[in-house]
């Protein structure tokens, strides 16, 4: 598709404008979907600004525009309301036949304004020597959410896995090693027992300063190449990556690079010379700080008065290497809202130093359950790999509830695809910069905006095919086309053609819940059309028409539901 319909709309009230105000700027020029269904299909507000500014009434404004436009396929009629509201009714036979477009070609439904450019997509990026746990849940499924859309859209998409690998928690880590290990407790559980001496051996660094002292120094040495601790390092690297990788195959999520913050450590020296040679850097304390104060922003730390480099030289120096080895046209961090400044900070250095790609932090709020917050350091972690363990077992009890008559052998299936789809879409339906009270009950409601709610709307629209193929083995579904006769199919049909709209939305604002939000109404919608109109009972025509329609939406929300990264099971 080359354009959705509100930019065809555009395209064509802008020839409008252009005779009303032959002076004005047209770029602004939009067209949205009608707030109320009494109000058209679509309407225009630009009138309004425009009158302001040409010191006129925007009604008459509105109808400048209205006598000024030629005729369109898609619309049947204009209507100037309000203070100047133009709203758009479209005409049923275009959009009836669009549908017929969509519902034969579903593939085919997505603009591609990306072709040709490039983004780089930074997320999940969990830390080296601990296991994953509930608070990585959500850049993990926002950021392959946004991965998924992307591409959708025609974009080049390099999806970055940026482990943190190379921190200030490594000295903390060798020291534990070296006096807490359980070496039986390693080999059940390698991550686990990484992630034991780590919280022992941090909290000591808060009882004995030699300890953090000694801490320090390990990091070091493992920085300067020392052989003992790089080894030991590997060593957590590997155990860390198998564990990862595991529950990623659960979430059905891959990468394209996964490299860590230790990838960049050979380019560190080479960029805090860049910023000196820029005359950016100075010496504060002992430490090499860049003070922001043109940007109202509190100095940066790139180097620390022990000659460790700390997380902003890493960041700046991975910028730098991203933006020459793959010229994207943006890069995009999705981390939580805790690290607003210290992007902000990066983001402005880089600038400072000449980077012209566009910076992107798609920060969001954190996830709790209803008991409360966690934390690493406290050794209360929520293990993610154990959140999914409970929701497929969870979502195995709804459907041994739901669907009694199911093979054996396709339960443990489904329930896999229910429960790990209720996780991420619990989280993506959200706000992305919401706090997240993670609820059982709400996503795994079947009567709710969950995501089970949208995979049964799925396996029902799978189940009515079936049942017309049975009953109708000689129907040809493809001779009949789409007829919009009845205001509830009319409803559905141009819900169905703003998917490519909400896609791009999402896109633009970086929030897969506007989508989430479009599916929900969507399976709203064809509820109230399956449930007030004969389908299998229908005339013929008017029977394969409705089936027809169905489908398309069955395409749409599968096709919604798999760009967040849920599966859609034939039956549930």
């Amino acid at each position: 598709m080359d354009q959705t319909v509100n930019q065809l709309l555009a395209d064509w009230m802008r020839e409008g404008f252009r005779g009303a105000d032959p002076d004005g700027d047209l770029a602004g020029i939009s067209v949205v979907p009608a707030v109320q269904a009494g109000f058209g299909d679509y309407q225009c507000n630009q009138a309004m600004a425009i009158g302001k500014r040409r010191h006129q009434p925007p009604r008459t404004v509105a109808g400048a525009v209205q006598a000024a436009l030629p005729a369109h396929p898609a619309v049947a009629r204009l209507e100037i309301a309000g203070p100047g509201f133009i709203n758009i009714h479209l005409s049923d036979d275009w959009l009836a036949a669009r549908v017929n477009a969509l519902d034969a070609a579903p593939e085919a439904a997505l603009t591609q304004p990306g072709a040709g450019r490039t983004v780089l997509l930074d997320y999940s990026s969990p830390n080296v020597a601990k296991p994953m746990h509930i608070g990585h849940i959500r850049s993990t499924v926002i950021g392959n959410a946004l991965d998924r859309l992307h591409r959708a859209l025609g974009y080049r998409v390099i999806s970055d896995n940026h482990l943190g690998d190379w921190g200030t928690q490594f000295g903390i880590i060798l020291m534990g090693y070296r006096h807490f290990l359980d070496r039986a407790a390693l080999a059940a559980s390698p991550v686990e027992e990484l992630e034991r001496i780590y919280v022992k051996s941090y909290e000591k660094t808060k009882e004995d300063p030699a300890w953090l002292d000694a801490a320090r120094a390990e990091l070091v040495k493992l920085q300067s190449g020392d052989a003992d601790n790089l080894a030991l390092w590997k060593q957590f690297v590997a155990l860390s990556l198998g564990e990862f990788q595991r529950i990623y195959d659960r979430l059905n999520v891959r990468f394209d690079l996964v490299r860590g913050e230790s990838w960049y450590h050979n380019l560190l020296e080479g960029t805090l010379e860049r910023l000196r040679q820029h005359g950016l850097v100075r010496e504060s304390e002992g430490a090499q700080v860049v003070f922001l104060e043109e940007e109202k922003l509190p100095p940066c730390i790139v180097r620390k008065s022990d000659g460790g480099f700390n997380y902003a030289a890493t960041d700046i120096a991975t910028v730098l290497a991203r933006v020459e080895e793959f010229a994207p046209e943006a890069i995009v961090y999705v981390t939580d809202e805790r690290q607003q400044l210290h992007f902000r900070q990066v983001f402005a250095i880089c600038r400072r130093l000449g980077v012209t790609t566009r910076l992107e932090h798609v920060w969001f709020g954190l996830m709790r359950l209803p008991e409360g917050t966690f934390s690493t350091r406290q050794g209360n972690v929520i293990k993610l790999e154990r959140l999914l363990d409970e929701a497929e077992a969870k979502a195995r009890q709804l459907v041994d509830a739901n669907s009694p008559g199911m093979p054996e052998a396709n339960r443990a299936e489904v329930a896999r695809a229910v429960g790990i789809g209720a996780v991420k879409y619990a989280d993506l339906s959200q706000n992305p910069q919401s706090l997240v009270t993670f609820s059982w009950d709400k996503a795994l409601a079947m009567n709710g905006n969950s995501a089970p709610y949208l995979q049964y709307a799925c396996a029902r629209i799978a189940s009515v095919l079936d049942k017309y193929r049975a009953q109708f083995p000689d129907g040809a579904l493809e001779s009949h086309p789409i007829a919009l006769t009845d205001p509830l199919e009319r409803d559905l049909a141009l819900r169905l053609l703003r998917f490519p709209e909400a896609v791009l939305h999402a896109v633009e604002n970086d929030k897969p819940s506007l989508l989430a939000d479009y599916l929900y109404e969507t399976a709203g919608a064809y509820s109230g059309f399956y449930q007030n109109l004969p389908f299998l009972k229908a005339p013929g025509g008017v029977r394969e028409s409705r089936i027809r329609l169905g489908r398309a939406t069955g395409n749409v929300l599968r096709r919604g539901l798999n760009l967040l990264g849920i599966e859609t099971p034939e039956r549930i």
